[in-house]
């Protein structure tokens, strides 16, 4: 029964083929798109016109780019793609662009949010400046003779949040001799916005050589990762 089955399908799909065109399609051949459970031996089904759009790629009518649906189930916001590209054409790091201004305002900006405002402020500068250095912190500091440099907060406190944490980390802003000790989850953050400036830097300076929809999801998944990051999940140490 099942082989009777297909070979009547193949039957409708070589007389579709002949009798049905995009601009003046055959809508009483069309069983063969059902699955056998739903195709049985009914004869002139309609396929629902949502089907045939659901099989097209999505077009993004204010770049003027296809973009193919992704398998994983993600699909390309049209405005963010759109403003990405207008970017693309001539990249900054100006904030005032709608591109990376929308980023800030969404993502770094509350990423680096920290409960002690002055210090966020300047990680959120030195982060942008480029000149942010974070170190891990010697599990034990060998005593010295000479005046160690100013150093905030403990190992048991995090600088940024305030909160008793281990600290396994500390940052230095600039060419400043002071330290900072952070948190886990305070380094996470952090990280997750220096790893966005670093792919968006070398995409300005030319060292990515990709199309706009690669490039943009990349930036998307670094997106996701300081979203996650503000939220408060930071992968374990080992």
């Amino acid at each position: 029964g099942q082989i009777d089955m297909l070979q009547a399908e193949v039957t409708a799909l070589k007389t579709l083929v002949i009798t049905s065109t995009p601009a003046s399609p055959n809508r009483e051949l069309h069983p063969q798109l059902l699955s056998p459970t739903k195709a049985g031996p009914r004869k002139g089904h309609l396929r629902h016109k949502s089907t045939s759009s659901a099989l097209c790629p999505i077009a993004c009518p204010a770049a003027g780019h296809i973009l193919t649906p992704d398998k994983e189930g993600k699909e390309v916001d049209t405005t963010l793609f759109a403003e990405f590209r207008a970017w693309r054409e001539s990249p900054t790091l100006d904030k005032n662009s709608p591109f990376l201004g929308r980023v800030y305002r969404e993502d770094v900006g509350p990423c680096l949010d920290f409960t002690v405002q002055e210090l966020s402020a300047l990680v959120r500068a030195a982060v942008e400046d480029n000149t942010l250095t974070i170190e891990p912190v010697a599990s034990h500091t060998p005593p010295t003779v000479k005046a160690p440099a100013a150093e905030y907060g403990s190992t048991n406190t995090c600088a940024l949040s305030g909160l008793a944490r281990a600290c396994r980390h500390r940052i230095r802003l600039g060419d400043s001799e002071s330290h900072y000790y952070i948190s886990p989850s305070s380094r996470a953050r952090i990280t997750a916005v220096c790893n966005f400036f670093t792919y968006i830097r070398y995409i300005q300076q030319g060292l990515v050589r990709q199309d706009a929809e690669p490039m943009f999801w990349e930036i998307t998944r670094l997106r996701k990762e300081m979203s996650l990051a503000k939220l408060g999940f930071f992968p374990q140490e080992a």
